[in-house]
């Protein structure tokens, strides 16, 4: 159910993107404002990677195949390295433009239809993020949480913008005239520095998981959860390896025992085990690819 549902969100995701970018290039060529251009090529990219997010969340809740042993998790943080590699490229670029604008005096544009853009732009921005927000708090997905923070950011920008375009609109007339033709490269640099710190977050996240490294969150929870299950007699000492790649969770524990351990209830009292520590983890069954491992031998922890 919840897989369908997060489906079913970015496809409406993607939908409305794309209904935005089209408003984005209509009228930035109208108002010929390059950040209400910017503007709309960046959600014409958004919903491209959307559209990537959503094969790969088909993908995710798939079962292991004989050539994808451990499904198809690793896929996640691929997908959310490029989207957020791209948004950085598309930035950097944007930013160049804004600042050779500015070297050439700058442009004149028609703050009429920009004011119209941003104030119903942000009003569609706040409304998509209130849903997806409600939402996800269900779900519990990565690439809602990333499409969620996209919409807010892009209505919190885009709500600057109407308050800059209003603010130049006041401008044209008076003594302060002179400076309206700067208003659009001066909002374009504003705006990618605004949206700079959303991609190199989803990069900086995609990468830590693409390199395995360990989640300190669940590293603490595995801890938390041997610490009754060590006390049980027999148990020396434990090793645990964990790791995140998407909304799949590796869990490896090896338990050192002593000798004699479980000699009289054997693999029973083992699975018992398992499930004192299971208990113990908030991630959900669907979600972890669990593993626990009993050996004497140190050899083998």
């Amino acid at each position: 159910m919840s897989a369908a549902l997060e489906q079913r969100t970015l496809k409406l995701s993607i939908v409305t993107t794309l209904a935005v970018s089209a408003l984005g290039v209509a009228f930035g060529l109208l108002a010929g404002s390059q950040s209400i251009l910017f503007d709309g090529v960046f959600s014409t990219i958004d919903a491209a990677m959307s559209g990537l997010a959503l094969l790969v969340a088909r993908l995710a809740v798939r079962e292991a195949s004989q050539h994808f042993q451990h499904g198809y998790w690793h896929l996640e943080p691929m997908v959310a390295a490029l989207n957020g590699s791209i948004l950085m490229l598309l930035c950097f670029y944007a930013f160049l433009n804004a600042v050779q604008g500015l070297m050439e005096g700058g442009r004149e544009l028609a703050f009429d239809y920009a004011i119209v853009y941003a104030a119903v732009v942000a009003g569609v921005c706040f409304a998509m993020y209130g849903y997806e927000r409600r939402i996800n708090r269900r779900v519990d997905s990565e690439f809602l949480r990333i499409d969620t923070q996209s919409w807010l950011m892009a209505g919190l920008i885009t709500l600057a913008l109407l308050a800059a375009f209003a603010v130049a609109l006041g401008l044209e007339g008076s003594a302060y005239a002179h400076l309206t033709p700067y208003i659009d490269s001066l909002l374009l640099m504003v705006l990618t520095a605004c949206f700079m710190p959303v991609p190199i977050g989803i990069v900086r996240r995609a990468l830590k998981e693409i390199f395995l490294i360990a989640p300190s969150a669940l590293d603490r929870q595995v801890h938390d959860a041997m610490a009754p299950v060590m006390a049980r007699e027999g148990l020396l000492e434990y090793y645990s390896h964990v790791a995140k790649s998407g909304r799949g969770h590796f869990i490896e524990i090896h338990i050192v025992t002593a000798p004699e351990f479980a000699a009289g209830q054997g693999v029973a009292l083992m699975d018992e085990i398992r499930e004192q520590i299971g208990a113990g983890l908030s991630i959900p069954p669907e979600r972890r690819w669990f593993t626990v491992a009993f050996t004497a031998d140190r050899r083998w922890a």
